[in-house]
């Protein structure tokens, strides 16, 4: 199914296509911190309709992983990184998604602290 996510003022928007049953909640510092609800799909399944200049990233830690954000309104809708197998991955905050129902989502707590 396709979805269309955005950040809260718009300026990073995107479409991604999946099945959302299960978000992830890590508890490392940066998830702690902002609560994203997390879901991995392969980076292909994951497209921009907005100009890429508008994503603003941090990276920390082990610099794995591209946490992106939008630098107006602060939301981070997605991040990117590779799997152990060295493809593309995309990590959608599902919380970014409005036709979501969060409350129907099984969550899955992931240690990332310990990593």
């Amino acid at each position: 199914m396709k979805y269309e996510g955005s950040c809260h003022c718009g300026a990073i928007a995107f479409e991604v296509e999946g099945e959302f049953d299960t978000g992830l909640d890590c508890n490392c510092s940066l998830c702690r911190r902002r609560g994203g609800l997390l879901a991995f799909v392969p980076r292909d399944s994951l497209v921009l309709t907005t100009p890429e200049a508008n994503v603003s990233t941090y990276q920390f830690n082990r610099h794995m992983i591209e946490h992106h954000f939008c630098a107006k309104c602060g939301i981070a809708p997605y991040g990117e990184g590779k799997d152990p197998k060295g493809n593309g991955m995309a990590a959608v905050n599902l919380r970014c998604i409005p036709a979501i129902d969060l409350e129907t989502l099984a969550i899955t707590k992931v240690d990332g602290k310990s990593f």
